[in-house]
C-alpha cells in the first residue's frame, strides 16, 4: 500500500504567487488543492489538470463549503495551509472610506483568519499541521499611499504571532511569508480597487495620485529586484516542509534591508526612507 500523498489547501490560484505555489507542490508529489474565488478560474485550473474548488474568503457559507469538500476528498486529513488570496488598496489614509477599509480587511485578514480557525480543528484532531500566511514588505514597513493594506497585513502579522505562541508545544506550527516585490497581477488588481474608492480629483493629494496610476497602469516591472512567484513558492515549500520552521520567510532584496534598517535606523530616518520609496 502506498503511502497517502501529503496534501495542501491553497487560496488565491487564479494567478501570481498562488497559481505558482499550487505548481510548485504539484511538481513535488504533494496534493494539491487550489482554490480561486471565480467559478471561470476554477474551471480554468481544471482544465489544467488542477484539483480547484471555488472558494471566497469574504464568504462564510463560502469558507465552510469549500472546506468540507477538502476534507471529504481528503479522508479528513490537511497537512498545510496557504493564506494566500488578497489584494492592495491604495489610497492616502485620509481618503480611504469605512468601506474600502473593511473591504481590505475582509479579504487580507477576516477570511483567512476564519479559514485558519476552521483548519485548525481538523489539523489539532490529526496532530500535526502546517499554516502559512502570504504577508509582506508592509507588514512590517509602512509606507504612503498604502495605509489600509499596511494595517491590514501588520494585523495579520501581530495575530500570526500571538498564534505561533498559543500553539506552542504541538507539532503545528505558523509561519509568516513577507515578499517584497513579485511578478503578479497585484498591480491591476490595486488599480481596480484605487478606482473604486478614492475620489482621486477630489482629493489634496491629487497629484501625487496622478504619479501612482501611472505606476500601477505601468508595463511589466514597476519596482526594482522584483522576482518571479516561484521565490515565494520556495519560501512557502521551505515554510511547509522544514522540520523546524521559521517565525517569518523575507522574501525579495528590499524585503531583507527594510527589516535590518528598521531594528538600525532611528525612526525619523526610517520615515525619510520609505518615502523616498513610495
Amino acid at each position: 500500500m502506498t503511502a497517502q500523498a501529503r496534501s495542501i489547501l491553497i487560496t488565491g490560484c487564479s494567478s501570481g504567487i498562488g497559481y505558482h505555489t499550487a505548481k510548485w507542490f504539484r511538481d513535488k508529489g504533494w496534493r494539491v488543492f487550489a482554490s480561486c474565488r471565480k467559478p471561470e478560474d476554477v474551471e480554468r485550473l481544471r482544465a489544467e489538470g488542477f484539483d480547484c474548488l471555488q472558494l471566497d474568503v469574504d464568504d462564510t457559507t463560502s469558507i465552510q463549503t469549500a472546506l468540507d469538500e477538502v476534507l471529504a476528498r481528503s479522508g479528513g486529513r490537511l497537512d498545510a495551509l496557504f493564506n494566500n488570496a488578497g489584494f492592495g488598496q491604495p489610497g492616502a489614509a485620509e481618503d480611504i472610506t469605512r468601506l474600502a477599509m473593511r473591504e481590505q480587511f475582509e479579504t487580507n485578514l477576516f477570511g483567512p483568519w476564519e479559514l485558519t480557525n476552521a483548519v485548525l480543528k481538523a489539523m489539532r484532531a490529526q496532530g500535526h499541521g502546517r499554516i502559512v500566511f502570504n504577508s509582506s514588505i508592509l507588514g512590517f514597513a509602512a509606507m504612503r499611499w498604502r495605509g489600509a493594506y499596511n494595517a491590514s497585513k501588520y494585523a495579520m502579522e501581530g495575530l500570526c504571532d500571538t498564534l505561533r505562541q498559543e500553539l506552542h508545544g504541538t507539532d503545528i506550527h505558523v509561519a509568516l511569508v513577507e515578499p517584497g516585490p513579485i511578478e503578479s497581477r497585484f498591480r491591476p488588481n490595486a488599480l481596480e480597487k484605487f478606482l473604486k474608492h478614492v475620489d482621486i480629483d477630489g482629493s489634496v493629494h491629487r497629484d501625487n495620485y496622478r504619479k501612482q496610476l501611472e505606476r500601477l497602469k505601468k508595463e511589466g516591472h514597476a519596482a526594482p529586484f522584483t522576482l518571479p512567484a516561484s521565490a515565494v513558492a520556495e519560501a512557502v515549500w521551505l515554510a511547509v516542509t522544514s522540520k523546524r520552521p521559521r517565525a517569518r520567510y523575507r522574501v525579495t532584496f528590499p524585503t531583507k534591508l527594510f527589516w535590518y534598517l528598521k531594528r538600525l535606523l532611528p525612526t525619523r530616518w526610517l520615515d525619510t526612507l520609505s518615502r523616498a520609496s513610495a
